[in-house]
């Protein structure tokens, strides 16, 4: 479906389990991706199999069929306007949580409170630009709320450090693109949903 917000129609394709839905979880991509990225793929695929309803939601830019990300109050406020759209027409009334990978999960991070969530899923998120670790984006993963990120161990973005309600997963092996082992990825995301009664 298509969704307005103050920055151009976004849009959000949902897929529910089969039986009781345990939580709702909202997915966006990376800066220059779509939603059909190989870790978010797998993650929609087990979170759906263990009774999560997902939806995957592309930013008003990538609509538009821009590839450069829009500026990050922009996306926020985007992502803000999808979340509030989905909560009244869905009538969410499971726990909802939000995510994404790279350039989405910044943003889930960044409004996760003002979202309402529950918990935050951030995968690849991008501590910092390649080869600059002093531009450090450590400060968005204060989200409020509990949080996965899983990172690489090989990510030129950098790995941030596990922290009081920061869960984090570095896989060997992996880049950014986190597309060496998905079920991997969607592995570590169930888990965690698992842990806090979110999954069945």
């Amino acid at each position: 479906m298509e969704i307005e917000t103050p920055r151009g129609p976004a849009r959000a394709e949902t897929v529910k389990p089969k039986g009781k839905i345990s939580s709702w979880l909202l997915l966006g991509h990376g800066a220059g991706g779509d939603v059909g990225s190989a870790d978010l793929a797998a993650v929609t695929e087990a979170a759906v199999a263990a009774g999560v309803a997902v939806a995957l939601v592309t930013q008003p830019y990538r609509v538009a069929g821009r590839k450069a990300p829009a500026p990050a109050p922009q996306l926020d406020e985007a992502w803000l306007a999808v979340v509030a759209h989905l909560r009244r027409t869905a009538r969410i009334k499971v726990p909802l949580l939000v995510g994404g990978r790279s350039s989405g999960a910044r943003v889930a991070c960044r409004t996760a409170l003002d979202s309402g969530a529950a918990g935050v899923v951030a995968l690849a998120f991008p501590l910092h630009p390649p080869g600059k670790p002093e531009k450090t984006r450590d400060d968005e993963l204060a989200t409020g709320v509990p949080t996965l990120v899983v990172n690489g161990d090989r990510d030129p973005f950098g790995v941030p450090d596990a922290r009081a309600e920061v869960d984090l997963v570095v896989l060997p092996g992996e880049r950014h693109d986190l597309r060496k082992d998905p079920s991997a990825v969607a592995a570590a995301v169930v888990g965690w949903l698992r842990s806090h009664d979110w999954a069945r």
